[in-house]
């Protein structure tokens, strides 16, 4: 099974950014504890991120191209307004899961509401870096249970 990680702007600041939120791990750290756990559970991880909403969705079509089985994004601020994210994961119909470092519903009202949750098949957040670990898992379980319909 072959899965990209993408993460959003301002992911790169990890361990350094609001560590009170996000942590004190930093991005390379969170994808090394990811790569870890994705050999144990058999699946193919590549990251990336970009602070621009652009790469992100050329990434997002590149998986396509590149037959990715899965995505795990994190959007980051573009979560609330980016309705080209949305319409790139809707676009590819690759199963994709949302995933935020901090409980996005217990914070400001603005970080409330995903506009891309909806193109997504679910939304993990509040669980730090474990989360990205869940999505892992979510996307297997949905594969799995594609393969035995």
């Amino acid at each position: 099974m072959k899965i990209v990680i993408i993460n959003g702007p301002n992911l790169n600041f990890l361990g350094t950014r609001e560590p009170e939120i996000y942590g004190r791990q930093t991005l390379k750290e969170i994808e090394s504890k990811i790569q870890q756990y994705a050999e144990i559970q058999e699946v193919d991880c590549s990251f990336f991120q970009s602070n621009s909403e652009g790469e992100l969705i050329d990434r997002i079509q590149q998986a396509h191209m590149d037959k990715v089985d899965g995505i795990v994004l994190n959007p980051a601020a573009y979560t609330h307004y980016s309705y080209a994210i949305h319409d790139a994961v809707k676009s590819v119909a690759i199963p994709t899961v949302e995933v935020h470092l901090s409980a996005i519903h217990a914070r400001e009202s603005f970080r409330k509401e995903s506009v891309i949750a909806p193109a997504c098949i679910g939304q993990i957040s509040g669980f730090g870096a474990t989360g990205y670990l869940l999505a892992i898992q979510a996307l297997k379980e949905v594969r799995n249970k594609g393969e035995n319909e």
